[in-house]
């Protein structure tokens, strides 16, 4: 007879209850001690893999001394995104109550693709976006219309597979031309080239000084398009770009997009969040032609990444672009019409419950919490902002519009450079740059959960320091 096989060595509700107490801990701790960690990893590439057995474990390990490896072998390796001197980047905000809902949610092991797999799992998606839709003051067609993507890129991709669509699908494909702005995020141009769009009809607009798509050469180029035979069929517009958070005018971009049936996309992947405060929301401006929004929750609202909330004008076109119905995904509440089954809102069938982390963050914090944590940013970059134009050796390289700062030293990229490489070795503090009009530029991008104004004042220090 067959030998039976070994049994699993699962962890049963009682041991994981003891080890959760230690993982719990162990994060707790990581959490209180992030401002004495180097800010960037200094570890050379090579070295984390080096510290790892050349094979995997054939017998399981005890849990304590998996614990102990996140602080032998993981944090050397770690940058410290959640740290106060994390300057570099947009932030990507993590939580308590976020990491607590992760867990949660791991735990359940909930698949969202149809209602019939998780209704609690749709339906308080709908909810929660509906609730960010009204409090943020976005526009009435995208309520009921909304749903958490794993980033901007994949909202970005998926507004553009609706527009191609609706623009006449594959066999449209040799016609088909889009435009997005010079100073818009990669992920764009990236995103047309999976749906089938080549470099050469992509138009890249020129920008205002400020680094703001110009609506007239965007309308310039579509007509141009059109005079050759080729069909405009998405815009992208960005509402607080990568390098210096400009704002495109979407009011006008809008205006032209709709006059020649483009689909217009309104990435506001970081600055989005903002609207929050009743202050920021010139950041809306124009929304009302928009075909498709996104901004990440897991940027500026504490929310774990990855979370994406993106928003569309009219769903039938993006579920007409994504869904296929094989006999096994059949149900009865998805055939009575009654319900969102969210595989056709993304490329991926599977999906997990990202709606129950920034449930969690909206409660614990409330709105007024989430306005406070973005408002106390801003004030900040606005003081940065003063204390730049105050010093003669640097010279402010765009305007700051949200919690970005960008500037360089008025003796050139050597001297920018500098500063930048005297920053991030530190270990204090970490920054990128960026290039704008072959000039180097440093980007302070203040966000992290734990910096407070000290931290701000301890960087300007170091960059004076520097220069």
């Amino acid at each position: 007879m067959t030998a039976m096989a070994e049994r699993p060595n699962h962890m049963s509700p009682e041991e994981f209850r003891q080890r959760g107490y230690q993982a719990v801990d162990w994060v707790a701790d990581y959490m209180a001690r992030l401002g004495d960690f180097p800010v960037k990893s200094l570890v050379e590439p090579g070295d984390i893999r080096a510290m790892l057995p050349a094979e995997a474990p054939e017998r399981g390990e005890d849990f304590t001394a998996v614990l102990a490896d996140l602080d032998r072998v993981v944090l050397p390796g770690i940058t410290h995104w959640q740290a106060p001197g994390f300057f570099a980047y947009f932030p990507a905000n993590a939580s308590g109550p976020s990491a607590l809902a992760d867990m949660v949610s791991s735990g359940l092991g909930a698949q969202g693709m149809l209602w019939d797999t998780g209704p609690a799992v749709t339906e308080l998606e709908q909810h929660i976006l509906d609730w960010l839709a009204i409090e943020m003051d976005l526009p009435e067609r995208f309520r009921g219309n909304g749903v958490i993507q794993d980033s901007a890129s994949s909202s970005t991709l998926c507004a553009i597979l609706a527009a191609r669509h609706r623009a006449g699908g594959i066999d449209a494909l040799p016609s088909l031309v889009a435009y997005t702005s010079k100073q818009a995020h990669s992920s764009i141009v990236k995103g047309l080239r999976v749906a089938g769009i080549p470099a050469e009809r992509v138009r890249s607009i020129a920008t205002t000084p400020d680094y703001a798509m110009r609506a007239d050469h965007l309308a310039y180029e579509i007509v141009q398009d059109r005079n050759d035979g080729l069909v405009p069929f998405f815009v992208a517009a960005t509402v607080g770009t990568t390098s210096t958070t400009a704002i495109d005018p979407v009011t006008e971009v809008g205006w032209v997009a709709s006059n020649f049936d483009a689909w217009l996309h309104v990435d506001a992947a970081f600055a989005g969040a903002a609207a929050l405060c009743p202050e920021m929301r010139f950041l809306n401006a124009g929304l009302d032609a928009a075909d498709s929004y996104v901004f990440n929750p897991h940027k500026w609202l504490l929310t774990n990444f990855d979370c994406s909330a993106f928003y569309v004008a009219d769903r039938a076109g993006l579920n007409e672009a994504l869904s296929i119905t094989p006999e096994y995904l059949r149900n009865p509440a998805s055939e009575s019409g009654a319900v969102v089954d969210y595989r056709d809102w993304q490329v991926p069938l599977g999906r997990r419950f990202r709606a129950l982390k920034l449930w969690f963050v909206l409660r614990h914090y409330g709105m007024e919490g989430l306005r406070a944590h973005m408002r106390r940013h801003i004030a900040w970059a606005a003081e940065l902002t003063g204390w730049v134009e105050a010093d003669n050796r640097f010279e402010l390289a765009a305007p700051t519009v949200v919690s970005l700062v960008c500037f360089r030293h008025i003796d050139g990229n050597n001297a920018t450079s500098r500063v930048l490489d005297a920053v991030n070795q530190s270990g204090k503090a970490y920054l990128t740059s960026t290039t704008i009009d072959d000039q180097l530029v440093l980007r302070v991008a203040i966000g992290s959960p734990q910096t407070e104004h000290q931290h701000v004042r301890e960087l300007w220090n170091l960059i004076q320091s520097a220069a």
